[in-house]
C-alpha cells in the first residue's frame, strides 16, 4: 500500500518568481534596507489603502513602534482582546504599560464590544483589536463603543490630542487583504501592523508593516518617527548615506533594532504581485472545506458573506449574526469548532490526525491560560467566553499549496476520528 504524502500545516508559497526578487537584491548590493523596501512600502500602500506604510522586522515590533509612536509607556494601560497571541499583548509590556484583557463576546472570537467601555480608565490609551484568522473586527461596533467611553478618555501627547479619543490600533497580523463594508484592512483602525512571517498569507520570510489611515497624522513626521524607531535612532539610514558627502549623522534617541531587509522586501514584492490570485484561491480553498465539511457536527468560522447572507436570522455564527453587513476575509486560518466536545476530545482528535498524516493546530490558548499572564495577575475564570471558545476549537490545513482532494482527505481524517473517539466514549 502506497503511503499518503504528509499534508502540512502552513508551509510558504514560494515560486521562481521570488526567488528571482531575492537574487536581484543579493545582485544589486543592497541587502539590508534599500529601495526595494521603500518600494514595497508603497506598494502596500495602495494595496491597503493607507496613507503611508512602514515596513520592519515583524508585526510585534510594529505595534510596539505604534504604542512608542503615541507616547504610550509606563502609567499607560492598552486593552486587547484575551483570545489571541501573545505578540498582541507583549508589546504593551515591552512599553512598560499595564496590559488590560478583554473577554470575547458569548459565541464569538472578537472581543466583547459591549463591556469594552467599562474597562476604559483615564489611564487607557489604547485597544488592540485582533482580525483573527483574517477577518476584520466589527469597527464600527469599536469605535461606538469608545466613543460612549470618551469622557472618561484624557490626552498626554500631541498625537492621541490628534484621534480626540483612545487609539485603535489594529492586529491585523492575519488580515492583508479582507475587507468589511468596503473598507480595506489598513484604512479602517487608526494603526494597523501587518505579519508577514512564514506562515502568513504574504511572506517575507520574517518580516511585518505598520500602516495608519488617512487624514489623522502628519504622514512623512510619523513616518520619519518610525524610522528612527527601527534603525537606533539614526538621523540618516544607510541609503541616505549613500549621497556624496553623506556621511553624518545623528542619534535622536537611544532607538531599536527592527528594520527590514531589501532581501525581505524583495520576496515580498514577489509575492505582493501574486497576492490577488492567492487570496482568490484561499477562497476556493474555503468554499470547498465548507461543503467537505457540512456534514459534520462542527462549527466553521465564516469568512466570507454579503450583507443580505448575514442579516438572516440563521446566519452560521454569532459574528455574523451580529454582522449585517458585507465582509471577506483574507482567509488565513480555517477555524473549526468540534460542537459540544471536550478539550480532551479535540486534543485526541489532533493526535489522530496526526497519525494518519495530516497536521492541525489550535488558534489560540487565551492569554490568561499562560504563564506569563498568569504572573500578571490574570484568571482564565474571569473570561469564560474565550476558555470556551478555545477548549473545543481546532484549526485546519489551509495554504495555497493544498488541492482540493487535500481539503477532502482532510475533511475525511476529522470526520474519521470523531467517529474513532465517539466508539470510545470519549465527548
Amino acid at each position: 500500500m502506497t503511503e499518503q504524502r504528509r499534508i502540512a500545516f502552513s508551509p510558504p508559497d514560494i515560486t521562481e518568481a521570488e526567488i528571482e526578487e531575492v537574487a536581484d537584491a543579493l545582485r544589486s548590493g543592497w541587502i539590508t534596507t534599500g529601495p526595494k523596501t521603500k518600494q514595497l512600502e508603497g506598494e502596500l500602500s495602495a494595496f491597503t489603502g493607507a496613507a503611508r506604510t512602514a515596513c520592519l522586522s515583524s508585526a510585534t515590533a510594529a505595534l510596539e513602534c505604534a504604542l512608542r509612536a503615541l507616547g504610550i509607556g509606563p502609567g499607560d494601560e492598552v486593552i486587547t482582546s484575551a483570545y489571541t497571541y501573545t505578540a498582541s499583548c507583549s508589546p504593551i509590556c515591552h512599553v512598560g504599560a499595564t496590559p488590560v484583557l478583554c473577554d470575547t463576546a458569548p459565541d464569538s472570537y472578537e472581543m466583547d464590544y459591549d463591556r469594552l467601555p467599562d474597562l476604559v480608565t483615564e489611564r487607557t490609551k489604547a485597544v488592540i483589536p485582533v482580525d483573527l484568522a483574517g477577518r476584520m473586527c466589527d469597527y464600527d461596533r469599536l469605535f461606538a463603543a469608545l466613543d460612549v467611553a470618551r469622557g472618561r478618555w484624557r490626552a498626554a501627547t500631541e498625537r492621541q490630542e490628534a484621534l480626540g479619543r483612545v487609539a485603535i490600533v489594529a492586529d491585523a497580523a492575519h488580515a492583508l487583504g479582507a475587507t468589511r463594508k468596503g473598507k480595506r484592512c489598513g484604512e479602517v483602525a487608526d494603526l494597523t501592523a501587518f505579519s508577514f512571517h512564514a506562515v502568513k498569507n504574504l511572506t517575507t520570510a520574517e518580516g511585518g508593516a505598520l500602516s495608519w489611515r488617512a487624514g489623522v497624522f502628519d504622514d512623512e513626521e510619523l513616518y520619519r518617527n518610525l524610522m528612527l524607531q527601527s534603525l537606533h535612532g539614526q538621523t540618516k539610514d544607510a541609503l541616505a548615506k549613500t549621497k556624496a558627502g553623506a556621511w553624518e549623522y545623528d542619534i535622536a534617541f537611544p532607538g531599536w533594532k527592527c528594520n527590514m531587509t531589501d532581501l525581505q522586501a524583495g520576496l515580498g514584492l514577489a509575492q505582493l504581485r501574486r497576492y490577488p490570485a492567492l487570496l482568490a484561491r484561499r477562497r476556493k480553498l474555503v468554499a470547498h472545506y465548507e461543503g467537505a465539511l457540512a456534514g459534520l457536527d462542527v462549527e466553521v468560522l465564516r469568512h466570507y458573506g454579503d450583507a443580505a447572507e448575514e442579516s438572516a436570522a440563521d446566519a452560521p455564527d454569532a459574528e455574523a449574526r451580529r454582522g449585517g453587513e458585507g465582509f471577506s476575509s483574507s482567509g488565513h486560518l480555517m477555524m473549526v469548532r468540534l460542537t459540544g466536545r471536550s478539550e480532551e476530545f479535540r486534543n485526541l482528535v489532533i493526535e489522530r490526525m496526526a497519525e494518519a498524516g495530516v497536521s492541525a493546530n489550535v488558534h489560540y490558548k487565551p492569554l490568561p491560560l499562560l504563564s506569563a499572564y498568569r504572573a500578571l495577575g490574570f484568571s482564565i475564570a474571569d473570561f469564560p467566553n474565550a476558555l470556551a471558545r478555545f477548549q473545543n476549537e481546532i484549526t485546519l490545513p489551509l495554504h495555497t499549496l493544498l488541492a482540493d482532494e487535500d481539503v477532502d482527505r482532510v475533511a475525511e481524517t476529522l470526520a474519521r476520528a470523531c467517529v474513532e473517539l465517539d466508539a470510545e466514549g470519549l465527548r
